[in-house]
């Protein structure tokens, strides 16, 4: 690497964690004129800082170069195997299961530029035009599943789309699922139940006023504000829905391999 690094490349230990997933070609293959590392880093970048691929520094490789790749990656879905194989190191790393017996769901909406054109949708409750970003999260706070859909769209249509996602990734280990009072009602109990999932509502208790912590919820809310110190996520610039899910299964990768490497160099 000939340059000074940036806060967000990756590092060495975090490199031997992610290369076997990202690796779609051999790494002399032909083809191959720029290297991998170099365009993972230029992602890490994008994510972290919010720039446009136009602005992506000189010295990594070109935008064109990067943009491609990086919807590959997000096709094939290997940031996501990726995030599910760390999910199941860290939590046995902590002494857990590999796979939890429990999930907890919450969404946040994200403003959108025009950018988004049609698939936009209006929120009433937090008064914003965008998108709205669907998450089911263990109780550690490592991301399950992902749901991108309008901001119009309630959470409790989204309750079934989730527990099918969260029972394929964990082999239907899931028993219980805490939400918050967005998701009442018996269409989406029985949309969970269908999947195998009790759905548990956890209410305030008495009049509600500023930020509340709430057992068990509290943790989703965490793991919101953890992907709201991602520029890139701070609201919804693509086209597609498609590739702000992949946004924010990336930014998932970064936090879950620097832990996993935290705890693998704690433990040798």
């Amino acid at each position: 690497m000939n340059r000074r690094a940036y806060p967000s490349d990756v590092r060495d230990e975090e490199w031997a964690l992610v290369l076997p997933y990202l690796t779609l070609a051999p790494l002399e293959a032909p083809q191959r004129k720029y290297g991998l590392r170099e365009v993972f880093n230029a992602l890490r970048g994008m994510v972290r800082t919010g720039a446009q691929w136009v602005y992506l520094p000189h010295d990594f490789p070109p935008p064109h170069i990067g943009q491609a790749q990086a919807y590959r990656w997000m096709n094939r879905g290997v940031v996501e195997d990726l995030v599910h194989d760390l999910r199941m190191t860290l939590r046995m790393l902590q002494g857990k299961a590999a796979h939890p017996s429990a999930a907890i769901y919450d969404a946040r909406t994200l403003q959108s530029p025009p950018q988004s054109g049609e698939r936009a949708g209006f929120d009433g409750y937090k008064r914003r035009k965008g998108s709205k970003v669907h998450l089911a999260i263990d109780p550690l706070g490592h991301l399950l599943a992902l749901v991108v859909t309008a901001a119009s769209e309630q959470e409790r249509a989204q309750v079934g789309a989730l527990s099918q996602q969260v029972q394929a990734v964990t082999g239907e280990q899931v028993e219980a699922a805490f939400v918050d009072q967005g998701c009442t009602g018996e269409e989406a109990a029985q949309a969970a139940e269908a999947g195998g999932i009790a759905l548990c509502v956890v209410q305030v208790e008495g009049a509600k006023r500023g930020f509340v912590l709430l057992p068990k919820r509290w943790v989703v809310e965490r793991s919101s504000a953890w992907t709201s110190r991602f520029r890139r996520l701070a609201r919804d610039y693509e086209r597609l829905a498609e590739t702000l899910r992949g946004w924010h299964w990336l930014a998932f990768s970064l936090l879950m391999t620097a832990k996993t490497a935290e705890l693998l160099r704690t433990a040798s």
